[in-house]
């Protein structure tokens, strides 16, 4: 990034590599972060190798490929996944610097895995949007800045996060058109917890607020690329029906623990197979000339309808998701894509789920739970796939 532009965005950045090693000395004086090393080191042996590796990284990239690249492999796609698969990488340009824009499942796993697989792609990877309200301790602020993370700000007053907002956006153009690094950011503030992706306008609309050209040319000059992520298992998939189920009855405040917890469940349990589909950069020329106040919404509205077509469209589909749309609508229309041993896993998902939950209303926890798997049949069925 260049120096001149450094200061603008000092709240927000993510770190630049003069000031790797130090930021990585501090975590390993941090008893919380040692704490957690050590869970995944239990050798002592390997835990002081680990140690002395990370005293030696002087850059991001080093940090990403001697360190993060084995962690993720290993501690997660080895763990907890039975495999993660990629396609369309090559609509892209290696060279480009692109907006990628997916749907959101994983408070962790989404950032992680995406620039694991762009890696092994050959492509420099992403910086990455994420929100405040998760930097619940200094480890976790060291950590996703190390890894190419940038602050989004959340629960501002109006003036304060328009003023969030622009610079934001400023800094988002500022590394696609000038550090010729590609961001990641979610399709919707927060993950979807009932399968049913959408793309908010704000997103869009934030975007646009560092347009200097015109709405086409703007959003051209991003190079948006929407993305699709399927698990076979949702992620912390209980916890995201007790938060729905909760919500319409309870008042459900969600706290910076449930955050937290959510974290930890997500890089534990068990995620099935894992696909990511890349589209190609969107084109707008059906959007040219509409660069007029009175039809902003309009383009907007617009534009996020074609990247929600591009993600249902790429959707993996699983047999839980195609068993949880034959029975959210009482049918048979899949029935050919599910074996008996699926069929009887996912029952015993959902009645692990009512338990785990308890008291309330089973029926209504339980279709909560089969929309969030079915979602992704009935929105890629509402674009002419199946």
């Amino acid at each position: 990034m260049e120096t001149e532009n450094i200061k603008n965005y000092e709240d927000i950045r993510s770190y630049r590599d003069n000031e790797v090693n130090g930021a990585i000395r501090k975590l390993l004086k941090d008893k919380r972060f040692t704490h957690v090393l050590s869970y995944i080191f239990e050798d002592p042996k390997k835990l002081k190798e680990v140690s002395t590796l990370l005293l030696g990284i002087h850059s991001i990239e080093e940090l990403q490929t001697k360190f993060m690249y084995s962690i993720i492999k290993e501690w997660i796609i080895d763990r907890i996944t039975n495999g993660v698969t990629c396609s369309g990488l090559d609509n892209l340009d290696k060279n480009q610097s692109y907006v990628f824009i997916s749907n959101h499942r994983d408070i962790i796993l989404d950032a992680a895995l995406l620039n694991y697989i762009v890696f092994n792609g050959g492509m420099k990877t992403t910086e990455i949007a994420i929100g405040d309200n998760l930097l619940i301790y200094k480890w976790i602020y060291h950590i996703v800045k190390l890894n190419r993370a940038f602050i989004v700000k959340r629960n501002l007053p109006a003036r304060q996060l328009l003023a969030a907002s622009i610079k934001m956006s400023s800094y988002i153009r500022q590394r696609i058109t000038k550090g010729n690094v590609s961001v990641w950011i979610a399709q919707r503030e927060g993950r979807t917890k009932d399968g049913n992706d959408q793309t908010q306008s704000s997103v869009l609309k934030m975007l646009n607020l560092s347009d200097k050209k015109g709405f086409a040319e703007g959003f051209d000059e991003l190079k948006i690329v929407p993305f699709s992520i399927s698990y076979e298992r949702e992620p912390c998939g209980i916890s995201k029906v007790e938060e729905l189920y909760k919500k319409d009855r309870e008042g459900y405040v969600k706290t910076s623990k449930d955050d937290l917890e959510s974290m930890g469940y997500g890089l534990m349990r068990p995620k099935g197979r894992i696909h990511f589909a890349f589209g190609k950069p969107v084109e707008l020329d059906s959007l040219r000339g509409m660069e007029t106040s009175d039809c902003q919404n309009e383009c907007i509205q617009k534009l996020a309808s074609y990247i929600d077509s591009c993600i249902y469209k790429s959707y993996k589909l699983w047999p839980n998701n195609y068993l949880a749309a034959d029975l959210l609508r009482n049918e048979n229309k899949y029935e050919d894509k599910v074996s008996d041993a699926v069929r009887a896993k996912f029952f015993e998902m959902m009645e692990d789920m009512v338990k785990t939950i308890g008291a309330g209303d089973a029926e209504a926890q339980k279709k909560l739970f089969l929309q969030m798997y079915a979602n992704p049949v009935l929105n890629k069925e509402k674009a002419g796939e199946k």
